[in-house]
Formats: structure tokens, C-alpha cells, sequence
């Protein structure tokens, strides 16, 4: 069965919701980890630096992805569902642990890679009360902005917008199903194709590091245990509807970190994020493609979670 989430949460709506939490459950510090599309939340970018803080940190996996159930019938998939989702997991766990005599601070550090940069700045957006610190890894902006779309990728995109939300769906999760074959048949997680994540010959020096392929395979065949729906759903999120919320609303402090050579959403795509928010820094790591999230794991947790590093 390989590698699943810990936990699910069963939502108010009765949808359940898969959880991983990494780091130290008992520490005081919260920080959010949103995935890639396609992605889940069994993957921790680097153990070693999770490991080395004082920090309690939880993943979540998005409709349709891991242990996470699709969204009912006749729902659009959306960006702003899911870091609701979010909300309501950590209202609720607030809510247990006030209950039990344990008292964390309701404000806590949120991160996204790739897609999942959406999600988290979505997530500070919409619940400003929520997150007080917010990183950003290799998170294309809106096409419309810096263009990055493959044009007849976004001309079907624009199609599927047009049809009832079950029927693109279904229609894309069938165009995708291809890529979920070919990392369900993967027999090894060291053989799963990662191009998926928009890896090049550029990110080969992070695939070295010691475990990298093997964590980002797992995290593949967890994401695709449903089928092409989580992936599906993702796409159409950010390519078929409005995101939903604005990035200007997003108040806390942020950072941006962008591979240098990440052919995907490069430099133009970090400074277009940075003017768009209020309290944003960018930082380029040089030879660095779409994986950074590796490599940059220690220094977001250090934004994230300030004074939490193990002596």
C-alpha cells in the first residue's frame, strides 16, 4: 500500500480529509506544509531539518488525492475549498486541545510548493486571524500575469470551463489517467517518473541528496492511489475558474523562494508575487530547478518558525 496519510478528519460536510503530521507533535509552533499538484501529504521535503526543530507540522491532501475524499458531485474544485478545509482543521484542533488543558497559539507559519503556494496564500488571505507567516516555493503566478501555460493546454482549460463541473472532471481525469499509470506501475518508488513535478537535468544535484527520489515516488503513488482525480481537480482549481481570493489581502509576512533555473516559474514569476503583496521577500536559490522545496526546507522552516532550530 506504501506510504498513507496518519489520520483522517472528517469534515463538518462529512467529507474526510487525509492528515500527516512530521516534527514534533508537542511543540508549540504549527506550521502548515501544502503539496504540489500532483502531490500528498506524506511527502516532507527534508526530514533532517523538520526533525531539527521545535515545530509541529501538518499536511493535508486535497480532494481526490490520497486519503482525502473527492469533492460531492456538481462542486467546482477550487483553491479557496481547500485552504478552508485547512481553517477548519486547525479551528477544530484548536477547540480539542483548549478542551484538553493544552493551549498553542492559534496563529501558525503556512508553506506551499508549486500549486500549494495557492493554497497557502488563499489560506492567509481568507483567515488572516490564522496565519501569521507565510513561504512560497516555486509558485507560478496567474497566467494572465506572467504566462506559463501551454496555450492549447489553457484553450482546453477554457473549454472544460464551460461544462458542468462533473463532465470536466470526468473529461480531465481521463486525459490524465495515463500519468497515473505510469507511477502506479512504477514496481519501485526509486523508478517513479518525476517530470510530473516539472523535475529537469537541472534538479538532478537535489535528487542525489540522500532519500529525495524515494520521497517525492512516495508521495507520487500516494497521490495517485484515487486515479487522475486529485491531480484533475487541482488543474481545473487554478486553470478553469477564478482563483477566488485576492493576493493583495495577504498580510503576513511572506517569502518567496524560486529556483534560479526553474524553467516552470522563475524569476518573473517570484517578482510578480512580491509586488503583488504587501510584506514580501524574495530569495533565488542559483541552480535550482522546481525542486526546490529540498534544498529550501531548512530556510523556510527558519521563516516559518522563528527561534524554533534545536541547539
Amino acid at each position: 500500500m506504501g506510504d498513507m496519510a496518519n489520520l483522517t478528519f472528517t469534515l463538518a460536510s462529512g467529507r474526510k480529509l487525509g492528515v500527516t503530521g512530521f516534527g514534533d507533535s508537542a511543540a508549540e509552533r504549527v506550521v502548515v506544509f501544502c503539496h504540489a499538484a500532483p502531490g500528498s501529504s506524506v511527502f516532507d521535503p527534508d526530514p533532517d531539518a523538520s526533525s531539527n526543530r521545535n515545530v509541529h507540522i501538518l499536511a493535508f491532501d486535497r480532494p481526490g488525492y490520497g486519503s482525502s475524499d473527492p469533492l460531492p458531485a456538481g462542486t467546482w474544485p477550487s483553491i479557496t475549498q481547500a485552504a478552508d478545509d485547512i481553517a477548519e482543521y486547525l479551528r477544530s484542533m484548536n477547540r480539542d486541545e483548549a478542551s484538553a488543558g493544552i493551549n498553542r497559539p492559534d496563529s501558525i507559519g503556512i508553506a506551499g510548493w508549486s500549486a500549494g503556494g495557492r493554497i497557502a496564500l488563499a489560506f492567509a488571505a481568507r483567515h488572516p486571524e490564522l496565519a501569521d507567516r507565510v513561504a512560497i516555493i516555486g509558485t507560478p503566478a496567474p497566467n494572465e500575469a506572467v504566462p506559463w501555460i501551454d496555450p492549447q493546454l489553457q484553450a482546453m482549460s477554457d473549454h472544460l470551463a464551460t461544462l458542468a463541473p462533473d463532465a470536466a472532471l470526468a473529461q480531465l481525469s481521463e486525459m490524465l489517467q495515463p500519468q497515473a499509470d505510469a507511477v502506479n506501475s512504477a514496481d519501485e518508488v526509486g523508478d517513479v517518473p518525476l517530470d510530473l513535478l516539472g523535475a529537469s537535468a537541472v534538479d538532478d544535484a537535489v535528487l542525489a541528496l540522500p532519500g529525495a527520489h524515494d520521497r517525492l515516488g512516495r508521495m507520487l503513488k500516494d497521490a495517485f492511489r484515487q486515479g487522475a482525480v486529485g491531480v484533475a481537480a487541482d488543474i481545473l482549481s487554478y486553470t478553469a475558474r477564478p482563483w477566488g481570493f485576492d493576493v493583495a489581502d495577504v498580510a503576513a509576512k511572506t517569502l518567496i523562494v524560486n529556483g534560479q533555473a526553474d524553467a516552470l516559474s522563475g524569476n518573473a514569476h517570484a517578482s510578480w508575487y512580491q509586488k503583488a503583496m504587501p510584506d514580501a521577500r524574495v530569495e533565488m536559490m542559483p541552480g535550482v530547478g522546481h525542486l526546490a522545496v529540498i534544498p529550501a526546507w531548512d530556510r523556510v522552516l527558519s521563516h516559518l518558525a522563528p527561534g524554533t532550530k534545536r541547539r
